[in-house]
């Protein structure tokens, strides 16, 4: 539905539009989805009504600001069950989804708890959740993943991902690392 409105703006209500993205995704990866709509606004050198115009809420404005991340997110887990060895699908998925919270404070938030009720972000998360479930069922059969092991057990590594300030790819890589030995039998 986005695309749809985006491509009928005139070039400077789209003009406003890409700015207030750009600043609403720096914002939110630096800084957490604390971060104000009128800081937003004044950071992307628009009135709040203007914000307010494309965005009605917060939500909206974290929605989509986002689901690039989201999609990252699912394509992760498609290729951990695509993969022909569950245990390496399984820690190809791990990587790849820490390494994309640890860069995206706000995302990690959003994704994690603070926009639950989202109904584009419920409904992707819970698909991703789903297959994550099916992905861990199979890196079990291997041996190789602990038999307690279960979906929360990744939401705890997205939190602690979240909580990670400056994060680079090499934190990212330790972290996932030491979650997945952890995870190891």
């Amino acid at each position: 539905m986005t695309a749809n409105l985006t491509h009928n703006l005139r070039s400077d209500a789209q003009d406003n539009r890409d700015r207030i993205m750009a600043v609403a995704r720096e914002a939110f990866a630096a800084e957490g989805l604390d971060v104000s709509m009128r800081e937003v606004a004044r950071r992307a050198g628009v009135g709040p009504a203007t914000l307010y115009r494309r965005f009605p809420t917060k939500e909206a404005l974290v929605v989509e600001a986002f689901s690039e991340q989201m999609a990252a997110c699912t394509t992760a887990v498609d290729e951990g069950l695509a993969h022909p060895d569950p245990w390496q699908g399984f820690r190809h998925t791990v990587e790849k989804v820490c390494l994309l919270h640890v860069l995206d404070r706000g995302f990690s938030a959003a994704f994690t708890h603070a926009y639950p009720k989202a109904i584009d972000f419920a409904a992707v998360r819970d698909t991703a959740f789903r297959e994550l479930a099916e992905l861990i069922r199979r890196a079990k059969t291997t041996g190789l993943l602990r038999a307690d092991f279960s979906v929360d057990d990744v939401v705890l590594l997205l939190m602690a991902a979240g909580g990670v300030r400056n994060g680079t790819p090499a934190i990212a890589q330790r972290l996932a690392t030491l979650f997945l030995d952890g995870a190891a039998n």
